[in-house]
């Protein structure tokens, strides 16, 4: 792996910054359901679920937390509500570990995959090109030479928008008319990345779930196209999803990786919701790893995702 150095004690104010909304919200409903008991009993227990739920975990791993909390109550026989904090802890690190979703502290570009080619995918307005624009800022800010493919040439100014995030990252795009063909869009990106030896690629598409099978058609016609130039690309295929949406980005979740094979996740806007939780259950229903999340407007502020600082921060944060 070639690292590129991603966290620091800014990213780490950022990260508690972001998460404040979530960590007041569901630290006030977790400091009720135990405020003047000596242990953690079944009352508890049904007041820690309503708080999970409350911050949009998700009803399914809302569930396995508590079923894993009331088995530890039953082996231990005693659990005190100054345990719980840190047994909630661990269980939701060993939720992520489960999805597979790292300990990243770092930006990584595989050896080996030159140029690295990311195909991104999601719903309009969840901070889809939003995302790529910060992404290719932070790879060239690493001494990376990024390309743009503005394949989204369905909605209307969004090749314009993402115009305007590669003038901002100051990388080259590619791009045609509004109504191209996106399968075309891509095949030049891949092509001119090709030719320029640029180190990653970063493929917009459209963001319509309207129709699953012509979503399905698309991202796949958009996968062959690219492997004719590159036979293994993409390489990554990265979901943007918005926090704010809760249980909404569950299920857009559901709806993408039913059409595409989706390998990573990006989570947007986490630093104006109190639904926060939605990260854990993205993470424990897909079985993907979250990779990346948005914990504020400016650029440099999409993180790469390292799941204990994001718990530390959950649970410490100031």
């Amino acid at each position: 792996m070639a690292f590129l150095k991603f966290f620091s004690k800014e990213k780490k104010e950022d990260l508690d910054k972001g998460l404040e909304k979530t960590r007041e919200g569901f630290f006030s409903k977790l400091a009720k359901a135990v405020a003047g008991k000596s242990k953690v009993d079944e009352d508890s227990l049904d007041e820690i679920e309503d708080a999970l739920i409350a911050s949009d975990v998700g009803v399914e791993t809302t569930v396995k937390i508590i079923n894993r909390l009331e088995e530890r109550v039953a082996k231990d026989k005693y659990l005190s509500a100054s345990d719980l904090n840190r047994i909630l802890k661990e269980e939701i690190v060993e939720l992520f570990s489960e999805s597979a979703t790292a300990e990243a502290e770092e930006l990584s570009i595989p050896e080996g995959k030159h140029p690295y080619v990311i195909m991104v995918v999601g719903v309009n307005g969840v901070g889809k090109t939003t995302t790529i624009g910060k992404l290719a800022h932070q790879f060239k800010q690493h001494g990376k030479n990024v390309l743009l493919g503005a394949a989204d040439t369905f909605r209307a100014a969004a090749v314009d928008q993402l115009t305007i995030w590669s003038e901002r990252a100051g990388v080259p795009i590619i791009k045609q008319d509004q109504g191209a063909d996106p399968a075309s869009v891509a095949f030049d990106t891949l092509q001119a990345g090709v030719s320029r030896k640029v180190d990653v690629i970063l493929v917009d598409t459209a963001g319509r779930l309207h129709n699953k099978i012509n979503l399905m058609n698309e991202l796949g016609k958009i996968k062959r196209v690219m492997q004719k130039v590159i036979p293994d690309a993409p390489h990554e295929v990265l979901l943007v999803l918005d926090a704010s949406t809760g249980q909404n980005a569950i299920e857009q979740a559901k709806q993408f990786t039913a059409v595409t094979e989706v390998t990573a996740i990006a989570l947007t806007k986490l630093d104006g919701t109190a639904k926060g939780g939605v990260v854990i259950g993205i993470a424990d229903q897909f079985k993907i790893p979250v990779k990346y999340i948005g914990v504020g407007e400016k650029i440099n502020q999409l993180q790469v995702f390292n799941k204990s600082a994001f718990v530390d921060s959950l649970f410490e944060g100031k």
